[in-house]
C-alpha cells in the first residue's frame, strides 16, 4: 500500500517526546488518516496522566490505555528472573517490556482494521527491532511505519523544536531531555551528559534520580528484608502474602531508599554500536539477588551450571527481540523445571547500595550442615584419596606419556 492508502493507523503511543511529536507528523505526510494511539500500561505510573486529553488534542481519533501490569509480570518479568536473564549487567527492563505492549497493539490494529502500525523507535536502537519481530509474530502481514527512518529530523533537539512549532506540549525541556523508559521494574536514562563515558552520572543532583537516592544519602543504618518464593517465584515480603505487583512496588520503596539497584554501563546494542545507560532498578535488583540465594542451595551444582550458561542464551533473546521463538520457549520449559524445587526463604540486609546475605531457608535444600561441618561427620576422609587418584588419573598418564617421550 502506498502512503495515500493508509486510511487507519494503529500507533503505540507512549505521551513521550517521540510519539507525541508523530501524531502530527503522520498527518502531514501519510495523508491524513485516522490515527488510533494505544499506550500499553506497565507500571509507569504519573506517566499516563493526561495521556487521553494530549493524544486527542494532537490528532488522534481515541486512545487505549491497556492495563498490562499482571501479564507483564506473570509472562514476561518472572521467567526472566527464574531464568537468571542478565545482559551484560542489565536486568531487561526495557528489553522484556516490549512483548506484551506490541502484542496488544497487533490486537487492537487487527480488531480496528488498521492499514498499518507505527511506532516510534529510533533506526538505532533496540526497541525497533522488539516491536517489529513482535507484530509480525501476531500480525506478519501488517505494515509498520518508522518515522525515525523516514523524516528529516535528526535529533531531540529538533523533535523538539518540531513539537514547539507544531502546539504539542511536552514534559520535558532542552535541559532534562534525558532519553527515558520507566515501567513497574525499572527507569533508564540515556543521552545528554552521559553520552559521554568519562561523565560521572548525577546521582546526588536533585531530580536526576526517581526511583530511589544515591547511596550517599541512603541511612545510616541498615534495613532486613526478608522474601518468601514458590518455585522460584516471590510469593511474600516480611512474612506477608502479596501479589507481584504489590512485592515489586514495596521492594521499589524499600530498595530505593537504600540506594539499590543503581547501573551505570555500557551495553552492546543489537544493532552494532555501543551505547552507555544508567538504569535504576532497586525492587528488581533485590529479586535477583534473593533468588540467586535461594537456588545456591535448592539446585544440584550440574543443574546450576548449566542453568548458569544458558542464562546468557536466554537474555540474548530477551534483549534482541526474540520472545516470540521456539528457543525462547524450549529455554523457559528447561527453566520451569530447575524451579520446582526453589522454595524458601531469604533474608537480606540492605545498605548504602550493598545487599549482604543475612540468611536462606528451604525445604528443598541440599546444603547439609552434617556434611560440610569442620567438627565430626559421617564424611569418611579417606575416601578422597580413591576419588582423587581416579579424578587425576588422566592427568597422570599424559604427564607420564610427556616424561616417556622426553627421553
Amino acid at each position: 500500500m502506498s502512503k495515500k492508502e493508509f486510511k487507519k493507523v494503529v500507533l503505540a503511543y507512549s505521551g513521550g517526546l517521540d510519539t507525541s511529536i508523530i501524531i502530527p507528523w503522520l498527518k502531514e505526510n501519510y495523508n491524513n488518516p485516522e490515527i488510533i494511539a494505544v499506550s500499553g500500561n506497565v507500571g509507569q505510573a504519573d506517566e499516563l496522566e493526561g495521556l487521553e486529553e494530549k493524544a486527542l488534542k494532537t490528532g488522534a481519533s481515541k486512545l487505549y490505555i491497556e492495563d498490562l501490569t499482571k501479564e507483564f509480570l506473570d509472562d514476561y518479568v518472572f521467567p526472566c528472573l527464574q531464568a537468571g536473564a542478565l545482559y551484560e549487567e542489565y536486568l531487561l527492563g526495557t528489553a522484556f517490556a516490549r512483548p506484551p505492549i506490541a502484542k496488544r497493539i497487533a490486537e487492537i490494529a487487527i480488531q480496528e482494521g488498521a492499514d498499518a502500525i507505527c511506532h516510534g523507535c529510533t533506526g538505532k536502537g533496540n526497541d525497533q527491532v522488539r516491536f517489529e519481530l513482535a507484530i509480525k509474530h501476531f500480525a506478519p502481514n501488517m505494515p509498520i511505519i518508522a518515522p525515525w527512518r523516514e523524516w528529516d529530523i535528526k535529533s531531540r533537539e529538533e523533535e523538539i523544536d518540531y513539537a514547539e512549532a507544531h502546539n504539542v506540549p511536552l514534559k520535558i525541556n532542552r535541559e532534562t531531555n534525558y532519553s527515558k523508559d520507566k515501567n513497574l521494574w525499572h527507569l533508564s536514562h540515556e543521552g545528554l551528559d552521559l553520552e559521554d563515558t568519562g561523565n560521572e552520572p548525577m546521582y546526588e543532583k536533585e531530580g536526576f534520580l526517581e526511583m530511589g537516592v544515591s547511596p550517599i544519602k541512603a541511612p545510616d543504618t541498615p534495613t532486613y528484608v526478608e522474601l518468601d518464593f514458590v518455585q522460584g517465584a516471590p510469593v511474600a515480603l516480611n512474612g506477608k502474602a502479596m501479589s507481584a505487583k504489590e512485592i515489586i512496588l514495596a521492594l521499589n520503596e524499600i530498595g530505593g531508599a537504600n540506594g539499590i539497584g543503581l547501573l551505570d554501563i555500557v551495553e552492546n546494542r543489537l544493532v552494532g554500536m555501543k551505547c552507555r545507560g544508567v538504569y535504576e532498578t532497586p525492587g528488581g535488583t533485590i529479586l535477583y539477588k534473593a533468588h540467586s540465594v535461594l537456588e545456591s542451595v535448592c539446585l544440584d551444582k550440574y543443574t546450576m551450571h548449566e542453568k548458569q550458561k544458558l542464562s546468557v542464551t536466554f537474555a540474548e533473546l530477551v534483549y534482541n527481540g526474540q520472545w516470540f521463538t521456539p528457543l525462547r520457549e524450549a529455554l523457559s520449559a528447561f527453566v520451569d523445571k530447575t524451579q520446582e524445587k526453589v522454595t524458601g526463604k531469604v533474608r537480606l540486609k540492605l545498605y548504602k547500595g550493598n545487599m549482604i546475605n543475612a540468611g536462606v531457608w528451604s525445604p528443598y535444600s541440599l546444603y547439609s550442615e552434617e556434611i560440610a561441618t569442620f567438627g565430626e561427620s559421617d564424611y569418611d576422609q579417606k575416601d578422597s584419596a580413591g576419588f582423587i587418584n581416579l579424578y587425576g588419573l588422566p592427568i597422570k598418564v599424559q604427564a607420564m606419556v610427556n616424561a616417556k617421550n622426553k627421553k
